[in-house]
């Protein structure tokens, strides 16, 4: 019936709003680490290994929301991909100098 189609409508727009915040608080759980990085030039602490870790994850979750077609997934994943690559870009650069 297309009046059911509105509630249903309605709660995947509120799944996906939830997955996009969740997304954003994930994405700012990484400030401190670029700052630390790219902004005071310390990488004491900052494990590669578990950020590659940390990278599979990610690439794997990117994957199951292409799957599932969850822009929240996708866009939340690329973008703390990227962030984490600006980490390890700026650690690898630090520990070359």
């Amino acid at each position: 019936m297309k009046g059911d189609e509105g509630p249903r409508n309605m709660a995947a727009w509120w799944v996906e709003a939830i997955g996009l915040l969740a997304g954003a608080l994930g994405i700012v759980a990484w400030v401190p680490q670029i700052r630390e990085v790219w902004v005071h030039h310390r990488h004491e602490g900052i494990s590669l290994p578990t950020f590659g870790l940390v990278s599979v994850a990610l690439l794997l979750w990117l994957v199951y929301g292409l799957l599932v077609e969850s822009p929240a997934m996708i866009i939340a994943n690329i973008a703390t991909l990227a962030v984490i690559l600006a980490v390890v870009i700026g650690v690898a650069r630090l520990r070359r100098s």
